[in-house]
């Protein structure tokens, strides 16, 4: 026990000690961290080299207050030597800045008795300096003496450099720089509204312009640009608005790292923010040859005349290693780069016509000149004309080139469906089902055993009952989708056929093999366009459908004449709707100036009518429609906004929502979010308990039933956010926090609707907890809900062949054997997640997730707009609808070509891609990689990158076709013979 009594009195003869110290505190204003530093000093005693600094130090200061003036330049002199010369740890503050600090108010008032003079303006850029150490107590202090320093040197001479008193004063001073500008900004707003005298006696005034304020900060940006500090340098000319400015200051050594940042940032800027940082990204790539990223760039922007611009651009950086003649080297170079950009055009959908100069003979003549110019190797990759057969070499490079069966995809055995239980099912909807599931899982193969490879008179599609015919007839489309070929050849005899339901679908599978793949015959025109006057409404509308589906994202001018009349009010709202459907396909993002005004025409016609058409289930197709043209335009749809407002009908509030999400698909815009949130907080048709009360005491008065209010608007504002946020990951987590609230204390509407907007936001991208929360939600007791999340498991694991998803699937298949539709939509579930045998996605982003395909997110829009009725549309006679995801589909593929154009195997590492923006040296950029040899298929959130150097590629993001150049620097390994 003695030894703990010896450490209690030895703690208590310490404590007085400690109680008398603050007491002798030195009153001294400032931050804490000084403070404490400064009473350590005090407390400890300096050792020989401090106190000989400390006493050099004060001798210097005591100059200044002499009356001599010569000394003052001496000893300003020797006063920044040592400061800049004083080296100190990262946690500690350097020991001149330690001693100087109770001086500085006394350096302060002499400054202030000092004449103007060169003398004085190194003074102040002293003050500056030590100002550091007062920032708690007089806020930009450093930027203040820094902008008087400034101001009192002469007009010729050379200002100084702030990156010469090192980096935590740049930095100190970036910060201090972007809070005097946005203090000066609320200033000038407030103008207006407040005095001159309590303005400024809010903010301290300082010296200098805004264009004072500009250039400090580009010489700020510039040393921390050469100190690898590239996000901070952003940062800074972000909050001095001046951001373009970032081009003359980037080299090659920095431009890459600022772009990388740059690009990261846009998600999660407000409107004219974002489009300024692409363009400035956009002209730095291009001022540095980065030709491939320049055209994504552009292809981000939606803008037709940069992308012109890319693809056109002359010279090529990756020639220069070629042992030729130059001229020849360059002109192939140029041609291979070429060829990598028309590849990256063609994946992106972006129309042909965009490449077209601008000529004064408008019309199809002068589109044929031009693609006659063009050669014909860029043509083929430009029309996607070889992807067939790409795509097929590919699936017989990974072992999936033979045909699936139907029970290959069920494994029914491994159902766990209790003996002695017969399904009650439909034969009928059970091969239905079948139909889709062979033509999604075979699909672009082209070697079905149900459609394309059964026996004259034996096909699949006699087995189907009406409708069902014409799913099954259109299937033959999917199964030989990119074909257009041998497709056309084996679609033909069914467009002779007697039955009218087998002779749409006909037309429907030409639209569907078509899309996305454009040939110099257009087929697909000559065949559909004949079909659109028909009496027959199957013929008629297949053959709408059907045009949409083949020039998807094609913009074609020529096709409006033909589809605009029937969108007018006098046809049919089936009709006109999917004509506008259509419509908004073709021209999905162009802001079209003759299309948004006959469809707004239509709908104000028929509302001053009081036209009950605009009450059915098809009207949504008609301001989908609209809104598909507006498809991430922003605020371009503000005037047609307001022109539905004006419309007095229930489907004036849809269409707003409609074109409001479309407008900002994929931006991750905060703000849209918050609006869409508030659309779905309203409690439409649930009656307040005390209301129902007071129903019930004033007897019977009213016979019928309150009228139930429209609340379709609900679930396309459901939709909106997953819409809204998708492509961005923080905003995608964001949005499925949410959409779990909106679970819970939603109206049955948006509870329907929640699942599809999960399906949307993670497209093909079967994350864990994802997965788990459909598999809740597919057991739900609203059955609606259940179907919906079913559908939404396909989405989210198509084309992944995810095995856990699969059992989900096979467990459902069991769980609703006796509930028809449920079952049905298992079985199409099943079908996407082995889309394309594994090979095919939906995810409309690519390029490292940085692109939105449109045409895609139209397909993906269209599809979900059946589920937002299910019973009306799907399950009903219009599942053909499904096929509304083509535009959607496409392979998950690298293959490596050379300059032939010819499949050349490379060896490459494929792992989880890693966010390395920002991080120091150069980090890896995957994690959990193997090594493949290419054709290799790629995981919506895998990346690849060349295992070796003994090739160069011209694309920047290895994915899809990237063209491989030999480079001559590579030297084999010399392997040891054993």
């Amino acid at each position: 026990m003695s030894k703990p009594q010896e450490f209690e009195i030895k703690v208590h003869s310490e404590d007085p000690e400690k109680k008398e110290k603050p007491d002798d505190k030195p009153n001294l204003e400032g931050s804490s961290k000084l403070l404490k530093d400064t009473k350590e000093g005090e407390g400890e005693e300096l050792s020989e080299e401090d106190q000989q600094l400390k006493d050099q130090l004060e001798m210097l200061v005591e100059r200044l207050k002499e009356k001599n003036a010569d000394l003052y330049r001496p000893a300003l002199e020797s006063l920044r030597t040592l400061i800049r010369t004083s080296t100190s740890s990262m946690t500690s503050v350097p020991k001149p800045l330690k001693f100087l600090r109770p001086h500085y108010p006394d350096l302060q008032a002499l400054y202030e008795t000092w004449s103007p003079s060169d003398n004085k303006s190194l003074f102040a850029d002293i003050l500056s300096v030590l100002a550091m150490t007062y920032s708690d107590t007089q806020p930009r202090g450093t930027l203040r003496y820094r902008l008087l320093s400034d101001a009192l040197k002469p007009t010729d001479a050379t200002l100084t450099d702030p990156g010469s008193w090192g980096h935590e004063y740049v930095r100190h001073l970036a910060a201090e720089l972007g809070e005097e500008y946005i203090a000066r900004e609320e200033t000038d707003a407030a103008e207006d509204t407040t005095d001159t005298a309590n303005k400024q006696s809010a903010v301290p005034e300082l010296p200098g312009t805004t264009d004072d304020l500009r250039n400090l900060g580009k010489k700020c940006a510039t040393f921390l640009l050469g100190h690898n500090a590239e996000p901070d340098a952003v940062d800074l000319l972000e909050e001095l608005e001046i951001v373009n400015e970032l081009t003359e200051l980037v080299d090659e050594n920095t431009f890459s790292r600022v772009c990388q940042y740059m690009l990261r940032c846009v998600n999660l800027l407000p409107p004219p923010d974002d489009i300024s940082f692409l363009k400035t990204v956009h002209k730095i790539y291009v001022k540095h040859d980065k030709f491939p990223e320049a055209l994504s760039v552009a292809v981000r922007l939606n803008d037709p005349d940069l992308v012109r611009e890319g693809f056109n651009a002359p010279g090529n950086p990756y020639v220069t290693f070629i042992i030729r003649p130059l001229a020849a080297a360059t002109d192939i170079g140029n041609r291979l780069m070429k060829r990598q950009l028309a590849f990256m055009l063609a994946r992106a959908g972006v129309p042909f016509e965009w490449l077209q100069p601008p000529s004064e003979n408008e019309g199809e003549e002068a589109e044929a000149d031009f693609s006659e110019e063009l050669p014909e190797d860029l043509v083929e990759c430009l029309s996607n004309t070889n992807l067939s057969t790409h795509f097929r070499a590919f699936g017989k490079e990974v072992g999936v080139a033979d045909p699936k069966s139907l029970e290959d995809v069920y494994k029914s055995h491994l159902e766990n469906t209790r003996p002695g239980t017969t399904a009650n099912i439909d034969s009928a909807r059970g091969n239905l089902a079948g139909t889709f599931v062979n033509a999604f899982v075979n699909a672009g193969f082209g070697n079905d055993k149900l459609m394309v490879e059964a026996e004259e008179g034996n096909s699949w599609i006699y087995k189907n009952k009406d409708h069902g015919m014409l799913s099954a007839a259109a299937s033959l489309g999917l199964s030989l989708l990119w074909d257009t070929d041998i497709g056309l050849s084996h679609v033909d005899k069914y467009t002779y056929s007697a039955e009218e339901t087998i002779k749409a679908g006909a037309l429907l599978a030409t639209g569907i093999l078509n899309c996305g793949v454009r040939t110099e015959a257009d087929a697909a025109l000559a065949l559909l366009g004949e079909y659109l006057e028909n009496k027959s409404v199957p013929l008629k509308t297949s053959a709408i459908i059907g045009l949409g589906l083949a020039y998807a994202g094609s913009h074609r001018e020529d096709l409006v004449q033909y589809l605009l009349p029937l969108v007018e009010s006098s046809n049919t709202m089936e009709v006109a709707s999917l004509a506008a459907l259509a419509l908004g396909f073709i021209f999905v993002g162009s802001e079209h100036r003759e299309i948004p005004g006959t469809i707004l025409e239509t709908l104000m016609e028929k509302a001053e009518v009081g036209d009950k058409s605009l009450d059915e289930k098809w009207a949504r197709y008609l301001v989908l429609g609209l809104g598909l043209l507006y498809l991430g335009l922003q605020d371009a749809s503000d005037a047609t906004i307001e022109t539905l407002k004006a419309i007095d009908h229930p489907i004036s509030k849809t269409a707003q929502v409609i074109v409001e999400a479309c407008s900002f698909a994929g931006t991750g815009n905060v703000l849209r979010v918050q609006t869409m949130l508030h659309y779905c907080d309203e409690h439409i048709n649930s009656v307040p308990k005390e209301e129902s009360k007071d129903e019930k005491k004033e007897g019977d008065k009213k016979e019928e039933p309150a009228e139930k209010k429209d609340d379709t608007f609900q679930a396309f504002a459901v939709l909106g956010i997953a819409l809204i946020a998708m492509g961005e990951d923080i905003g995608s987590e964001m949005a499925l926090r949410q959409f779990n609230h909106l679970m819970h204390y939603g109206e049955p509407i948006i509870r329907k609707s929640v699942p599809l907007a999960i399906g949307l936001v993670s497209a093909s991208n079967p994350q864990l907890p994802i997965l788990d929360t459909l598999s809740r939600y597919s057991h739900d007791n609203d059955l609606s809900v259940a179907l919906n999340a079913i559908f939404a498991m396909g989405l989210v694991g198509a084309g992944t062949n995810n095995a856990r998803l699969a059992q989900m699937l096979r467990q459902l298949a069991g769980y609703y054997q006796k509930e028809a539709d449920c079952l049905f939509m298992v079985r199409i579930a099943q079908g996407l997640v082995h889309m394309g045998k594994g090979t095919v996605g939906l995810n409309p982003f690519f390029s490292d997730r940085s692109i939105m395909s449109r045409p895609a997110v139209a397909g993906l829009l269209a599809t979900l707009t059946a589920f937002t009725d299910a019973k009306g549309f799907v399950l009903d006679k219009y599942h053909w609808m499904l096929y509304f995801l083509t535009p959607s589909m496409y392979p998950r593929f690298l293959i490596t070509l050379d300059e032939d154009l010819n499949n050349i195997p490379v060896t490459v590492r494929v792992g989880q891609a890693i966010d390395v923006v920002g991080q120091a040296g150069k980090p890896r950029t995957i994690s959990g990689f193997q090594t493949h040899q290419t054709p290799v298929r790629l995981g919506i959130t895998e990346r690849a990158e060349l295992a070796t150097e003994e090739y160069i590629p011209f694309a920047n993001v290895l994915e899809g076709f990237v063209i491989l150049q030999k480079n001559p620097g590579w030297e084999k390994e010399d392997k040891m013979d054993i």
